[in-house]
């Protein structure tokens, strides 16, 4: 991904609100969200260019929701961290990276031992070398954590509110109440996230059940003034293209949308609409179910 913004708690009827866009080359093979019949209860995409290495491993995914009955669910996303310089051929897919977490299971942690997400990110931090710079935000939908191997911040909870990350090393909060960019971030918010978050804010408490009005949000195109575009070691021209929320160009851009709702009373629904070069829609799927939440 490399726009999620998130409402955790932030409603009284709403457990978690995530609209987000992936954007990608167009030649990376991908497929759009289902659910995976070799992980039971898994619902994402297909990072079908994203091989875990491991033998008999299935693809990675960008964002997934594991719905299991008498079982608790499981949320993930990640994105990458932009730098020019930092790009290891020899590393692991981020694609790869959430899998672990949203199978339940893995080499070192078996289904029944397996740690919930504080524990997961903190493993993740032991070891900021397997992958190239990524933000991940994990939720077992009891809390909600957020990790960056390319931060020197720690893993952090993510409390009541509003979040938004792009490619970055951090994740931006808004509170409830002020509604403002959270003043302890060490880097000023990146326009598409600051819009992002005043406009999914005002839906969530206005409509929040709006899919449609969603999609909006993550449609934007406007790209971001000069003088407001982060520096990531990139030309400015090609900062300028990757500034709106929703990217539309020959080679790269915004290959899905998806907009995920989960209700205090455990039902969620979820959508993705999949485009091609220059933004052009190709398609849209949406699921509904019910997940065990936690109290």
């Amino acid at each position: 991904m490399c726009l999620v913004l998130i409402g955790w708690r932030a409603h009284p009827d709403y457990r978690l609100i995530v609209a987000a866009n992936r954007d990608e080359y167009y030649t990376r093979p991908a497929e759009s969200m289902r659910w995976w019949p070799e992980v039971p209860g898994l619902l994402a995409g297909r990072d079908t260019g994203a091989e875990s290495g491991v033998e008999g491993d299935p693809p990675g995914t960008w964002l997934g929701l594991t719905a299991r009955p008498n079982s608790h669910s499981r949320f993930a996303t990640v994105t990458n961290v932009r730098n020019a310089n930092d790009e290891r051929a020899d590393a692991r897919s981020r694609g790869a990276l959430l899998m672990d977490f949203l199978r339940g299971a893995s080499d070192r942690h078996p289904a029944r031992a397996f740690p919930g997400p504080e524990r997961y990110v903190l493993d993740l931090a032991a070891a900021p070398d397997d992958y190239n710079g990524y933000n991940v935000v994990v939720s077992d939908l009891e809390t909600l954590w957020w990790h960056s191997n390319r931060s020197a911040a720690r893993p952090r909870e993510l409390v009541p509110g509003f979040h938004g990350l792009s490619n970055g090393t951090f994740v931006s909060s808004a509170g409830l109440a002020e509604g403002d960019p959270d003043p302890t971030a060490p880097q000023a918010i990146w326009p598409k996230v600051r819009a992002g978050l005043t406009e999914l804010r005002q839906l969530a408490q206005s409509d929040p059940d709006a899919v449609e009005r969603y999609f909006a949000v993550l449609a934007d195109r406007t790209e971001a003034p000069d003088d407001h575009l982060p520096h990531t070691g990139v030309p400015q021209e090609i900062e300028r293209t990757l500034s709106p929320r929703f990217i539309g160009h020959t080679l790269h851009g915004t290959r899905a949308s998806t907009v995920l709702l989960v209700r205090e009373d455990g039902t969620f629904s979820m959508a993705e609409r999949s485009f091609g070069r220059l933004g052009r829609e190709i398609g849209e799927v949406s699921f509904r179910g019910t997940l065990d939440l936690p109290g």
